[in-house]
């Protein structure tokens, strides 16, 4: 069993919500990743959705575009990232961890190869961007024969044959793209995840965590009541960016805590 599906399982067993928490790897620089990434966990994060530093996002809003930037300054690579992973493993053996990026670093490395390193150091899921369920075959055996689960969006303006697909192809959890737009836009619509929800739910069985928009404890609460998990990035983001380095981990720490508690109501 995957640390995902063990992570989900244990939640559904106590009745509770996955709290998954976005940070770029190198953001603000690369010595505080490995101690985010543990201020999270201990804050109350289930999954830690690491973010690849990338030149020319698609999905990233300017916060989190902004993050890459301030990452690349520093060379900060994917030989880096799977550094930080291995890192971070040295004293975390169970709390999922999920790349999230876009295709064209692991395409420079060749997917054998990556798939290869991220079981070595303790990769969980990989979740690329710009590569679809219909155009990666190849690339997604490749993690699949190294036990690595292939995460997939799914967006408001899914059609039911790409949903279905997704379904077929997708292991770990599926992540449901909030609102038409980047990542940190602010225009949330909780009666549209509530009306598709249900009509995701007839194709998934894995859990779904969602995505984009959500930005503080009573939003989180509310996504929390819909669906398996809670995905927040650009606000953690943004937290790291307005700190000092004296407080930084502090207030992200605080940052998830209240979003931890307020799910934990849902």
């Amino acid at each position: 069993m995957s640390r995902i599906q063990a992570i989900f399982d244990k939640l559904k067993h106590n009745q509770r919500k996955a709290l998954i928490p976005f940070i770029t790897a190198g953001d603000p620089h690369p010595k505080f990743t490995v101690p985010l990434m543990h201020a999270l966990v201990e804050a109350g994060a289930d999954v830690i959705e690491l973010g690849v530093p990338f030149s020319d996002p698609m999905a990233d809003g300017p916060t989190i575009q902004r993050a890459s930037e301030r990452a690349l300054k520093h060379h900060v690579g994917m030989h880096n990232v799977l550094d930080m992973v291995a890192e971070f493993r040295r004293s975390d053996a169970s709390t999922p961890i999920v790349l999230m990026g876009y295709g064209n670093p692991i395409e420079a490395m060749g997917w054998e190869r990556f798939a290869g390193l991220c079981a070595n150091v303790g990769v969980d899921g990989v979740l690329t961007v710009d590569f679809p369920p219909e155009e990666g075959h190849e690339a997604f055996a490749h993690l699949e024969k190294h036990g690595i689960d292939p995460i997939f969006l799914l967006a408001p303006t899914s059609t039911d044959a790409r949903v279905e697909r997704v379904a077929m192809q997708a292991r770990g959890y599926v992540y449901y793209v909030s609102l038409k737009g980047v990542t940190g836009a602010g225009h949330l619509d909780l009666i549209a995840i509530e009306k598709k929800i249900p009509q995701l739910r007839k194709y998934i069985k894995l859990p779904i965590g969602v995505g984009f928009g959500i930005r503080d404890a009573a939003t989180a609460l509310a996504v929390a009541k819909l669906c398996d998990g809670v995905v927040v990035g650009s606000r953690i983001v943004q937290e790291i960016e307005n700190s000092t380095e004296k407080d930084l981990v502090a207030n992200v720490s605080n940052l998830v805590r209240e979003l931890r508690q307020a799910i934990d109501k849902a």
